[in-house]
């Protein structure tokens, strides 16, 4: 079991989907109406946290309901604390 903080799973997620769409990190910014920057500097830990409704943008864009962002087992083991 691997033991990951929040952060941590959503920039795996968000990389997982970008995988999965074929889609780089100027396409993903296009389709989810946010700046280029915001998706880099949180992927590369240059910025430690998303707003949600940063995620939301980004679910929309990908024509996903943000449930099912969190849906993954990514997020089963999750480390909250901090």
């Amino acid at each position: 079991m691997v033991e990951r903080d929040l952060s941590e799973a959503i920039r795996i997620r968000i990389n997982n989907l970008m995988k999965e769409n074929d889609l780089n990190e100027s396409k993903l910014s296009t389709l989810a109406g946010i700046s280029r920057s915001t998706i880099s500097r949180f992927l590369k830990k240059e910025r430690k946290y998303l707003r949600i409704d940063v995620i939301e943008y980004i679910c929309e864009g990908l024509n996903i309901k943000l449930k099912d962002f969190f849906d993954d087992p990514i997020f089963d083991n999750i480390n909250i604390t901090e």
